[in-house]
């Protein structure tokens, strides 16, 4: 299997093109990115350049995070500001190369959050689309984010469906996956045509994927057999230096 270093995560203590620099002397095949906004594209895409690693993917950013707000693709009223984030991320991914924007829902419930995000979603999947990139969405579960608008699998597909557009796909992180509904290799058996990246960490801790509940020697093992060949997100929370968290590379795939 080869391996992507969430840098969200991973490698946190060093600035973002030293986190890149880390991740290639790691052994990772590629690394993706939470809300890079702040480091200048420029530098970033010289350490990628430098390591050769390709950059998978970024996400939109979250909104008035003081406010508590965790994307804005959902949000009625705020349609304006949701597609300026959209804007930014593609307009910062095709800087750096990368070939997936996640954008986020946000906190919302109801029709109307759902017809705002299907018009929202329908508006980066026509931007994106000139440059070849991929739109992902993403469900989480409602422990870390108790009212985020999408939560599970058949949500994403619904709302797939209903914007119709072929460079829409499902972020499917196996840990809120199996934290809100379970049967994670047969999720991944029926929804692998429509999966943008795939993401893991240990289940209920989001550690190290080496313990928890979830046995990633199957998981891995099951991808490969499907012929899934992308590298797997290590979006995981160390529990400390995330270079002592890496034994699992060596003793998983």
């Amino acid at each position: 299997m080869k391996f992507s270093a969430n840098l969200g995560f991973l490698f946190t203590e060093l600035r973002l093109p030293d986190a890149v620099r880390a991740a290639h002397r790691a052994g990772f095949d590629a690394v993706e990115l939470h809300w890079p906004y702040d480091t200048s594209a420029a530098d970033l895409k010289a350490a990628l350049d430098a390591t050769g690693l390709p950059v998978l993917g970024l996400n939109t950013r979250r909104g008035d995070v003081a406010a508590g707000e965790n994307g804005l693709a959902a949000l009625a009223g705020r349609e304006e500001d949701a597609r300026a984030a959209i804007d930014e991320a593609l307009d910062y991914a095709a800087i750096i190369g990368t070939g997936a924007v996640h954008v986020m829902c946000g906190f919302a419930k109801g029709p109307t959050a759902r017809r705002v995000l299907v018009s929202n979603l329908s508006y980066a999947c026509t931007r994106a689309a000139g440059q070849g990139v991929k739109i992902l969405i993403e469900p989480l579960n409602h422990y870390d984010a108790p009212g985020y608008f999408l939560q599970t699998t058949d949500q994403a597909m619904a709302i797939m469906d209903d914007v119709g557009a072929d460079n829409l796909a499902l972020m499917f992180d196996c840990y809120h996956v199996q934290l809100m509904e379970g049967d994670v290799s047969n999720r991944l058996t029926r929804l692998l045509p429509r999966i943008g990246h795939v993401q893991f960490a240990s289940v209920p801790d989001r550690g190290a994927p080496d313990h928890g509940e979830l046995c990633y020697a199957h998981v891995f093992a099951h991808l490969a057999a499907l012929g899934y060949d992308a590298p797997l997100g290590a979006e995981y929370k160390p529990a400390g230096v995330t270079v002592d968290s890496l034994e699992w590379m060596k003793s998983l795939p």
